[in-house]
């Protein structure tokens, strides 16, 4: 469960004394339902999901990378979208802020530290509630 990770995550952050954490998202099948109509960009939100990216948005300790396949012109539809309902990322596929170094080659492949993507086995029905509750309580 993705909340599992998440508290893995921020404990890592505490004992490491780590002053951020770097979380990617992919869109559609996991912050919004997916239409699969050419040129009309998704704009329903799973439950729980506008919600608990508005509280990771005003985290300092989190950087948001949005992870996504979207053609140029609908990332920049998608981040007007999620501008207007209060959701702010920092960086679109690629981590600029963590570089090669001890820990491993970041040319092909950015570093995150968590992963919500339908197809690592998110499921937006059901895992933002937990997250809201996990960053709530």
């Amino acid at each position: 469960m993705i909340t599992r990770a998440i508290d893995t995550c921020l404990r890592l952050a505490r004992e490491k004394k780590w002053e951020k954490t770097y979380w990617a998202f992919d869109i559609h099948g996991t912050i919004l339902k997916p239409t699969y109509r050419p040129n009309e960009i998704s704009r329903e939100f799973y439950p729980g999901a506008k919600e608990a990216m508005r509280v990771l948005s005003q985290r300092t300790d989190i950087v948001r990378i949005l992870y996504t396949c979207s053609y140029p012109h609908e990332i920049e539809q998608y981040l007007a979208y999620f501008e207007q309902h209060g959701i702010r990322f920092d960086y679109i596929n690629e981590n600029p802020e963590v570089a090669n170094g001890g820990y491993g080659y970041y040319v092909d492949k950015f570093y995150f530290n968590v992963l919500m993507d339908d197809k690592a086995g998110f499921d937006g029905e059901r895992d933002w509630i937990e997250i809201l509750k996990t960053l709530t309580h």
